[in-house]
């Protein structure tokens, strides 16, 4: 719920700040060659970039708003991941864990857990304090039982942060295949502009012709861009998902060996 609720406030916010990046930067005035002869945008001032984009028509603005997602939840992930690798460098952190469950300091393994923080930190604590909680009283539950109620805590554990380092990857991923989309409805709507100015009897209307074209190819790559930025983005951080994945795997895997052999 709280996602969705993110994703939501995020496409409106983003679509605001299109609008008046549209409106007022790209269609400021100074940037068009006739507006103060004429009180029109279509002709951009030469050499001016702003302009040309503005031309490119309303879908420009859905796109720089699709764009300001996607670098968006870049940043959020960016942050939740480093926030989610911990304090330390995890080697370091888990040669630490792991040296202190040898010597029997279970507490201790805790604590350097709780300094730690991110999620492999918590995994292991939540393996660590389950087994200090089973082994309390070795008479009412047998060695078996113990590890198995230890992997239980692991899993739910696991459950719980798998989630949050998969967050708003699906966003990113659906906003890549949206902006190419749109990109190619700005395409096709600006050459049927420029064919309906050519279809016009006697000579073509230049203006309409040559904005017809730059809707099209700004539209184009506008959605290229976006499309490019999403998937690079969402191809990243899956890898970075799949190696804390695997480093929790690994470091669950050993605490528990070195469990059983006590």
């Amino acid at each position: 719920m709280k996602q969705s609720a993110f994703i939501v406030s995020l496409f409106f916010i983003a679509m605001i700040a299109a609008y008046l990046i549209y409106e007022f930067v790209l269609g400021n005035p100074a940037n068009f060659a006739d507006y103060v002869t004429k009180g029109t945008k279509e002709v951009p001032a030469s050499g001016n970039i702003l302009g040309m984009t503005y031309v490119g028509g309303p879908l420009v603005s859905l796109l720089i708003g699709l764009s300001i997602m996607v670098f968006a939840i870049i940043i959020e992930r960016t942050l939740t991941l480093k926030k989610a690798a911990g304090k330390q460098p995890v080697p370091k952190f888990f040669k630490k864990v792991v040296d202190q469950i040898r010597a029997g300091q279970i507490t201790d393994a805790i604590a350097s857990c709780d300094a730690q923080r991110g999620s492999v930190a918590n995994v292991l604590k939540a393996a660590l304090t389950r087994y200090a909680e089973v082994t309390s009283n070795k008479s009412t539950v047998d060695v078996e039982k113990q590890l198995v109620e230890v992997q239980r805590a692991v899993e739910e554990s696991m459950m719980l942060e798998t989630p949050l380092l998969e967050k708003n990857l699906i966003a990113l991923s659906t906003i890549a295949s949206i902006a190419t989309m749109v990109g190619l409805l700005g395409t096709v709507i600006g050459m049927i502009r420029a064919f309906k100015a050519l279809a016009q009897a006697g000579a073509p209307d230049a203006i309409s012709l040559a904005t017809g074209i730059s809707e099209a190819l700004i539209n184009t790559a506008g959605g290229l861009f976006a499309a490019i930025l999403g998937i690079v983005a969402y191809n990243f951080f899956v890898n970075k998902v799949d190696n804390f994945t695997f480093q929790i795997d690994e470091a669950n895997y050993n605490v528990m060996q070195l469990l059983k052999s006590k």
